[in-house]
């Protein structure tokens, strides 16, 4: 370091002692992929239908995606999580997902989102089970983060449904 000086970097890990790493791993691994698939979903349905009139409902799910994006990139971090291999295919393939079921019309975008969200929504009650299971207050934090995007999930599935998804 210059000038003789030292420094060391603020670490933004998590203590791992204690926790159950393969199930962590597990867990913040597939939320992560799955939170890249929805901005890439979001993406492709943004690039059809997002001077639509069903615009600025996909924007505002999109960015709740974002943010969910960005806390798993972080928990990736500090867990030290290595994402899967499958990310260039989630990149693609989600934005396909939502540029096709765009095309079908705002009724197939949104047919799409709801059974996303749903399946997504089912996903993270599972691993809440799981975590609840393991050690409840060990995993508070993490149990936190995942209720409130499960619940971020059931609400754009309402969404759908409230813009003729089912139509």
């Amino acid at each position: 370091p210059a000038g003789g000086l030292s420094f060391r970097l603020c670490s933004t890990r998590v203590t791992l002692e204690g926790i159950n790493k393969p199930v962590i791993d597990r867990i913040i691994r597939v939320d992560h992929a799955g939170e890249y698939g929805a901005n890439r979903i979001y993406a492709g349905q943004m690039a059809v239908l997002g001077r639509s009139s069903v615009g600025p409902v996909i924007q505002q799910m999109w960015n709740q995606e974002k943010d969910h994006l960005k806390k798993f990139n972080e928990l990736m971090v500090a867990y030290r999580v290595r994402p899967t291999v499958l990310l260039p295919f989630w990149n693609v393939a989600g934005f396909v997902l939502g540029a096709g079921s765009a095309l079908l019309g705002k009724k197939g975008a949104m047919a799409c989102t709801v059974a996303v969200e749903e399946s997504i929504s089912d996903h993270y009650n599972s691993q809440i089970r799981t975590l609840m299971e393991e050690d409840p207050e060990k995993y508070r934090e993490l149990l936190q983060t995942i209720k409130q995007f499960r619940d971020d999930e059931r609400e754009h599935h309402d969404l759908g449904l409230e813009h003729d998804a089912e139509a």
